[in-house]
């Protein structure tokens, strides 16, 4: 009796922390990895089953090399992944809420800000703290409004060129530097702004709305991709449902878009 109760909670344990696993990996880019293991792991049971010597032999030889190189390719996304669970497990999420009229107000002001040619980079956290980014800009905790988001990336302000942080409904912080994407297959025409926003998301699990300054364009980077001139309305979907934890990419988004700033 006690032997079938251990094995009844070593099934559900180990069930859970693999439910935990892929709840935070299946968000990122690293969900490849999952499909890389479930083949490999295919492919070694036949091999076993099938007594393929020569097969059983080259797995010998390349199991740890290739562990060890996928680690290193997916290396962001499973720091990401493994920081979210660890922070607030998924079971106990508490969903951070962001009204619609806080979001109008945020797309008002980037409406402005596109038709002037004024670039723009916010920057909204979710489970990972970015307190380092954060502490790299000027804190004011002030109240979200069209008006102060205007005023803040207007050309004669020195605040203008850094991003601006939102959390639950208040501008945190402003003027804050973020860390540049690292891809190799991004568009050289990207402008510093879009290569902040993509590698702001490829270091964290926030999501950062860009405008460009060049063209206008207001595009969402969240899961290391970067989702290019999107409508307002589709933006404002999509925020809800990231914020809320309800979906991560809702169909309106689309594939990724990576055309020229």
């Amino acid at each position: 009796m006690l032997s079938t109760i251990r094995i009844v909670l070593e099934i559900l344990v180990t069930a859970w922390a693999a439910y935990l696993f892929y709840n935070g990996i299946s968000r990122t880019k690293a969900v490849g990895l999952i499909r890389v293991m479930a083949v490999t792991f295919l492919i070694f049971a036949a091999s076993t089953l099938l007594k393929l010597d020569v097969l059983l032999q080259i797995f010998d030889w390349i199991f740890i090399p290739l562990v060890c190189l996928l680690l290193i390719m997916y290396q962001p996304e499973l720091r990401r992944s493994f920081a979210t669970e660890q922070k607030n497990p998924s079971f106990f999420r508490k969903r951070i809420q962001t009204s619609g009229d806080q979001i109008d107000s945020i797309l008002s002001a980037c409406k402005v800000l596109s038709s002037e040619r004024r670039g723009a980079l916010i920057v909204f956290p979710r489970q990972i703290s970015l307190k380092s980014i954060i502490d790299t800009g000027t804190r004011i905790n002030a109240d979200l409004s069209s008006s102060l988001i205007l005023t803040v990336f207007d050309h004669d302000t020195p605040l203008h060129d850094g991003a601006m942080i939102v959390f639950e409904g208040r501008i945190v912080a402003c003027g804050c530097y973020l860390p540049l994407s690292e891809q190799r297959d991004i568009k050289k025409t990207f402008g510093t702004r879009h290569r902040a926003a993509l590698g702001m998301a490829e270091e964290s699990d926030a999501v950062v709305l860009v405008v460009s300054e060049e063209k206008g364009t207001i595009s969402l980077a969240y899961n290391s991709d970067l989702y290019y001139d999107l409508e307002t309305d589709v933006i404002k979907r999509t925020l809800l449902s990231l914020f809320n934890y309800q979906s991560d990419a809702p169909e309106v988004i689309g594939e990724v878009n990576n055309e020229d700033e």
